[in-house]
């Protein structure tokens, strides 16, 4: 059976109860295999990117046909702001249908028209978002081409610029470490492992330090973060003072060298 995501961040716990450890977050409009019911009103479910974990059966829309023909549907991300109101009608004194954050999937109706996209809800409601902040929805690498492809993922992991430390979490309200990459990853059409590791069967590959180019992983233990070129790092960190995502150095001479990171590296990764 498959279910669709029916709500902006949908968290995923280690068991079926919200006092539990955050696991992971899946967002609106992403289709989720349900493997069992362990609990009244809880499922565990597997992600398109294969993660696996408890959700509230609140947050799902539980209907294999209508997943599966919201599968089949033309499909747009939000992109290009954290977040986005869906409107009744295409002008900002709307009322409110839904309010969405970057990663979340919806399927566009028709063209544009005067800077509106009317766009289908997961639950059968149609309403409308400003076209500038949706984007194309990549189900393979956006690019052929490695030079652009590593700047899109360096450009994508930036989007989440000024957003807090939350374990566990993948959106705009708050990322942690490996969360942030994986989105990046995702957001350009790859889909990575989503924990801190290379994990056989996804298209990470361990590579030598010195090959080292933008977009590829710098891995630690317990946390990730990219490589952005010169020296320089993105990663979302809960260390007090940092607090979220942060931009370091590997050059110890520079002014946001941290100099607890460099020495822990275990390996490097590398998609291409």
């Amino acid at each position: 059976m498959k279910a669709i995501v029916n709500t902006a961040v949908c968290p995923m716990y280690g068991a079926p109860t919200r006092e539990s450890a955050l696991t992971d977050e899946v967002l609106y409009g992403m289709v989720v295999d349900i493997l069992e019911s362990p609990a009244p009103g809880w499922y565990r479910v597997r992600t398109h990117y294969r993660y696996e974990g408890l959700v509230s059966a609140q947050d799902l829309i539980v209907d294999g046909e209508a997943a599966a023909a919201w599968e089949k549907l033309p499909k747009q991300v939000v992109r290009n702001k954290n977040f986005c109101d869906v409107l009744s009608v295409p002008k900002v004194q709307g009322w409110h249908l839904a309010a969405l954050t970057r990663g979340c999937v919806v399927s566009p109706v028709g063209q544009p028209e005067q800077g509106w996209q009317r766009v289908l809800l997961a639950d059968g409601r149609t309403g409308y978002v400003q076209s500038s902040i949706l984007d194309t929805y990549h189900i393979s690498p956006l690019s052929g081409d490695e030079t652009r492809l590593r700047q899109a993922l360096v450009d994508a992991a930036l989007l989440y610029r000024g957003t807090h430390y939350r374990w566990g979490g993948k959106s705009p309200m708050g990322i942690d470490c490996s969360g942030l990459v994986s989105m990046a990853y995702m957001l350009c059409g790859i889909l990575i492992y989503r924990d801190a590791d290379i994990r056989e069967g996804f298209p990470i590959h361990e590579i030598a330090l010195d090959d080292l180019k933008p977009g590829d992983l710098l891995f630690f233990p317990g946390h990730v973060a990219m490589y952005m070129g010169g020296g320089r790092y993105c990663h979302s960190t809960g260390r007090s003072g940092d607090d979220g995502f942060t931009i370091n150095s590997l050059d110890p001479a520079a002014p946001d060298y941290r100099a607890d990171l460099p020495g822990m590296i275990t390996h490097v990764g590398s998609y291409f």
